[in-house]
């Protein structure tokens, strides 16, 4: 789907993958509404936009808050006219420790965010994409959903959640005007961390070296060529596409390989 005209809603889109996908789509001729829960991210975001400021419209929303996603098609309706996409970026890690070192409100809240708020826009989103002659929904997992990562474990089983939630849409809308996504962004050299309050372990011996990641705007440039190229599935970095084929030759290697580079991090 050509993106230029058209309107997509792009969660997360005061900080990091989210503000660089509304920016390249608003860069290809797209209206865009950006949900963020930090005003102050989606102001930042719309002093980028700079002149292309006039297509973007922004909302200050927590997507775990059910009636507030719920009333916001309406909102971006009423200033939009309608909606022909949805790319779902919104989501948070968790501390670096063992699942059983976190509480039980700290899995709860990634969960919520990263999937039931992926979920909720979905819901609230769906019948106004299905009522286009032509729309996308994308959804961005991650490839801590390929692999699981000691310390992250709580964090890749949501992710995995979204996985397999847009599989099913992928399903469910086959051969209808929606064309539906899954993104598995590998490392992107993004403040995600520092927005959740988490502090990433260095590998002992690693001399402070730190992995090589993809470049935000890059993500989002890969991003905005999956909706406009009508690809479903797509991994962002070497990282995630050897992942990707790693666990899918070897899952049960893997997963001890994984856990034994992770140890070094966690220090167990």
């Amino acid at each position: 789907m050509r993106v230029l005209d058209k309107v997509l809603v792009v969660t997360g889109g005061g900080k990091g993958i989210g503000r660089e996908v509304a920016l390249e789509l608003l860069r290809r001729g797209a209206r865009v509404a950006a949900v963020d829960v930090s005003e102050s991210g989606l102001a930042q975001t719309t002093a980028l936009a700079g002149p292309m400021e006039g297509r973007l419209t922004t909302h200050v929303l927590d997507i775990t808050d059910r009636s507030a996603v719920e009333a916001l098609p309406a909102l971006v309706t009423s200033d939009h006219g309608a909606v022909e996409g949805l790319v779902n970026v919104a989501g948070i890690i968790h501390r670096f420790v063992p699942i059983g070192e976190l509480s039980v409100d700290e899995i709860e809240r990634v969960v919520a965010v990263n999937f039931w708020g992926t979920v909720y826009m979905c819901k609230a989103f769906l019948p106004l994409l299905q009522a286009r002659p032509e729309a996308t929904l994308v959804n961005v997992s991650s490839m801590g959903a390929l692999i699981p990562f000691p310390g992250q474990s709580a964090y890749g089983a949501s992710k995995a959640a979204v996985k397999l939630f847009t599989e099913g849409l992928i399903a469910e809308l086959r051969g209808s005007t929606v064309r539906t996504a899954v993104v598995f962004p590998g490392a992107v050299g993004t403040n995600m961390p520092v927005n959740a309050g988490v502090e990433i372990p260095t590998p002992s011996g690693s001399a402070g070296r730190q992995p090589k990641t993809t470049a935000p705007d890059d993500a989002g440039r890969q991003i905005a060529d999956v909706i406009e190229k009508g690809i479903q599935r797509w991994c962002i970095g070497g990282d995630a596409w050897m992942m990707d084929r790693f666990s899918r030759a070897m899952p049960l290697r893997s997963i001890g390989i994984i856990a034994d580079r992770m140890k070094k991090m966690l220090n167990t």
